[in-house]
C-alpha cells in the first residue's frame, strides 16, 4: 500500500495500491477531470455554432449519459429501491456534481421528498460572469430536462423541481439554487430520449469492471447498500471500494465523451464531431494532467515541482503521470502499458474494448498508429515543456508512442484548447473536506 506515487516507476502499478486516503484524493480528481470536460468542449460548440446549439447539445450529452452511469453506479455500490434517498445516492456518485465544486447538501424529508441545495456552485462561478442568458441558460434550460433524466434512472416518476435558482437575487443570494424531489405517482412515467438508448447499447456502458479483492484490513464501508448519508465522503469507503469508485468516475467521463461526439455527430457529422472531441481531449488532458500533479497525496505536488529535476526524473513522473491519467482508465475497457526504456517512456495500447465499439465517438478512435495525438503532448507538457512524444510501432499495439526530451527544443507553449478549458474556476479548485453535521 502506498500514500502516494513519490516512488520510482513501476511497470506493473496499478491505482489500487494506493492508500484508502491518496485513493479518496484521486477519484476526486477524476471526478472533476469528467465534469470539467465541458469546459473543453462546449466553448468549442459556442464558438462554431452558437450559444442555442451549445445548450442543445449539453443537454443531449448529459440526458444520453447519465442514466446510463447513474445505473452502473447503482450496481458497482449495491444500492437499490427507488425512493428519493436512492436519487441522492446516486447524485453523490455523478461527475455531473463534483464533490465540493458543486457543493450538494441533502435532506428527506417525512413525506417521503427530498431537497438538495448548494451552498456553493463552481459552474455557476464560472458562467455568471457571462451574464444572464448564460446563466438561465445552464440554471434552467440545461438543469431542468437533465435533472430529471437523472432521476428517471431511479424512479421514472420523479420530479426535480426549483425552489430557487439563478439568476441570483440579490446577486449574493445563498444558498446558490435549491430544488425539491418528489416521487409524483399520478404523474406519467418519463422515457428516456433515443441518444440514452443508444450509449446504453455500447460496449463501454456494458463494460464489467472487475472489483479489487477485498482489503478488510483497510477499514470503510465496502457498498451503500445502507442508508442514505447526507454526508457522505469518499474517505468513508474501503480502499477496494474506492479503486472501483475512480474507475467508475472515468468510465462516466467516456460515457460523456459518447454522448458529446454522437450528439454533434448526429446534428454535423462525423468530421464536425472528431474536430469538436480533438480540441476537448487537448484542453482536459493538459488540465487532468497539471491538477494531478498538484496534489501531494498523488504524485507529490509542489514536491515534484521541475526545481532540481533532471531528464530521468521529468521521466520517471510522465512515466506515471500516465499511468495515472483519467483518459487512460478503467483498464478494463483500456488495455494501457507504460515503460521506461533508457532515457525515454514508451506508451502503448492493445487490442481492447475501446477499439471494438465499431464508430468513431470515443477519443480512443482519435488516436492512430500514423501520429501521437497532440493531447498526449499537452500531457507531457504539464512536466517539462520540451517533452515530445512520438509515434511508435509496437506489434502487440493497436496505437503507441514513446516520450523524449531534448533540452536544445523550444519549450511547447500552452496550447489554446487548455487555456480555454482552464477559465473555470474548476482548474484550481481545491478540495477542503467539510465537518459532518
Amino acid at each position: 500500500m502506498m500514500d502516494d506515487y513519490r516512488s520510482s516507476f513501476d511497470p506493473g502499478f496499478r491505482i489500487d495500491r494506493l492508500s484508502r486516503a491518496a485513493l479518496a484524493v484521486l477519484a476526486r480528481e477524476y471526478q472533476l477531470a469528467a465534469h470539467l470536460q465541458d469546459r473543453a468542449g462546449m466553448p468549442q460548440v459556442l464558438v462554431r455554432h452558437g450559444g442555442k446549439a451549445m445548450r442543445e447539445i449539453a443537454i443531449a450529452e448529459w440526458m444520453g449519459a447519465s442514466p446510463v452511469y447513474t445505473r452502473r453506479m447503482r450496481r458497482a455500490l449495491r444500492f437499490e429501491g427507488d425512493g428519493v434517498d436512492a436519487i441522492f445516492k446516486g447524485m453523490q456518485f455523478d461527475v455531473g456534481a463534483p464533490h465540493g465544486f458543486l457543493d450538494f447538501r441533502f435532506r428527506l424529508n417525512d413525506d417521503g421528498s427530498g431537497e438538495f441545495w448548494l451552498p456553493y456552485c463552481g459552474a455557476l462561478m464560472d458562467v455568471e460572469p457571462m451574464g444572464e442568458q448564460m446563466v438561465v441558460g445552464m440554471c434552467h434550460e440545461i438543469e431542468d430536462p437533465t435533472f430529471d433524466a437523472t432521476a428517471v434512472a431511479t424512479n421514472p416518476r420523479a420530479r426535480v423541481r426549483p425552489i430557487h435558482r439563478p439568476p441570483r437575487v440579490p446577486a449574493d443570494r445563498q444558498p446558490h439554487c435549491h430544488w425539491r424531489v418528489r416521487i409524483e405517482p399520478g404523474e406519467k412515467p418519463l422515457e428516456e430520449i433515443a441518444l440514452t438508448r443508444r450509449i446504453a447499447a455500447s460496449r463501454l456502458a456494458r463494460l464489467a469492471i472487475p472489483a479489487p479483492p477485498p482489503d478488510p484490513d483497510s477499514g470503510g464501508l465496502c457498498d451503500y447498500a445502507g442508508p442514505f448519508d447526507a454526508d457522505m465522503q469518499l474517505e468513508d469507503f474501503s480502499r477496494p471500494t474506492l479503486a472501483l469508485i475512480a474507475e467508475e468516475f472515468c468510465t462516466q467521463g467516456h460515457l460523456l465523451v459518447r454522448s458529446f461526439m454522437t450528439a454533434l455527430a448526429e446534428r454535423w457529422g462525423d468530421e464536425v464531431a472528431r474536430e469538436i472531441a480533438t480540441q476537448q481531449f487537448i484542453g482536459i488532458a493538459g488540465l487532468a494532467a497539471e491538477r494531478l500533479l498538484a496534489e501531494e497525496r498523488i504524485l507529490g505536488g509542489p514536491a515534484s515541482s521541475a526545481a532540481g529535476r533532471d531528464a530521468d526524473a521529468d521521466l520517471d513522473l510522465i512515466a506515471k503521470l500516465f499511468q495515472l491519467h483519467p483518459a487512460f482508465h478503467p483498464r478494463a475497457y483500456v488495455d494501457f502499458h507504460v515503460e521506461r526504456p533508457g532515457g525515454a517512456v514508451r506508451c502503448w495500447i492493445g487490442d481492447s474494448e475501446a477499439f471494438a465499439e465499431g464508430d468513431a465517438y470515443s477519443w480512443f478512435s482519435l488516436l492512430t498508429p500514423d501520429a501521437a495525438h497532440p493531447a498526449l503532448d499537452t500531457i507531457v507538457r504539464a512536466v517539462n515543456p520540451r517533452a515530445r512524444c512520438r509515434t511508435e510501432r509496437i506489434s502487440a499495439a493497436r496505437v503507441a508512442w514513446s516520450v523524449d526530451i531534448d533540452a536544445s527544443a523550444e519549450p511547447a507553449p500552452e496550447p489554446p484548447a487548455l487555456a480555454l478549458a482552464k477559465m473555470s474556476k474548476g482548474a484550481t479548485f481545491r478540495f477542503v473536506p467539510r465537518p459532518r453535521v
